[in-house]
């Protein structure tokens, strides 16, 4: 298998999380890829100009990390962080979709950021801002109700609130008032899967 990656991207980072928990990360070749630069061999993988991407060993071009991960889920016979029953399918599911909504604005809002000052909407950037609050504040009612066993749903939140300190921790923090989410957080980022995943920023 070919992964299509950048290395600060948290839903690239989600897939290789993944791979490690399904114990198929040897098993997939990572091919850096810069989306503000792409190829005509990265479009012919993902004609959205995105990443992840991921080719199967069959050449089957797959992308969007939950397409990405429920893939390498069905290729293990272990643990399966996608449940199968319900209803502990539709909440992973739907812990899933609000982590990577947060991450949506998040990733939007730091796109914002870097765009010159006089084109910059405060108004909007806000909105988005706005978005992320809500979802945390969901997301520390969600803990106790968080899966005994690890999900994608918790895989995407670690994700998720990993990208907030690599991207905004310098002057947001996420932590004050969920204390919940915090204590969960500082327990789940030691998994070896998430230690051998950090972004690191690129430099030449």
């Amino acid at each position: 298998m070919k992964l299509r990656y950048s290395p600060t991207s948290p839903f690239v980072r989600k897939v290789t999380v993944t791979a490690h928990e399904c114990g198929l990360h040897d098993r997939i070749e990572r091919l850096p890829t810069n989306i503000n630069e792409p190829t005509q061999g990265f479009f012919s993988d993902n004609p959205l100009g995105k990443v992840p991407a991921l080719t199967t060993d069959e050449g089957l071009p797959l992308f969007d990390s939950r397409v990405i991960c429920e893939y390498l889920d069905s290729l293990h016979d272990g643990h399966k962080l996608f449940p199968s029953t319900t209803p502990a399918r539709w909440r992973t599911l739907r812990l899933m979709s609000l982590a990577d909504g947060i991450l949506d604005a998040a990733v939007l809002r730091r796109w914002e950021s870097l765009r010159p000052a006089k084109e910059q909407s405060k108004t909007w950037a806000s909105r988005q801002r706005d978005k992320e609050l809500r979802g945390l504040d969901m997301l520390e009612r969600e803990v106790p109700r968080f899966h005994p066993q690890i999900t994608i749903g918790q895989v995407s939140v670690g994700c998720c609130l990993g990208w907030l300190d690599f991207r905004w921790g310098s002057t947001e923090d996420w932590r004050i008032g969920r204390s919940l989410l915090a204590d969960w957080y500082s327990m789940f980022m030691v998994r070896p899967s998430m230690v051998a995943t950090v972004p690191q920023e690129v430099t030449d």
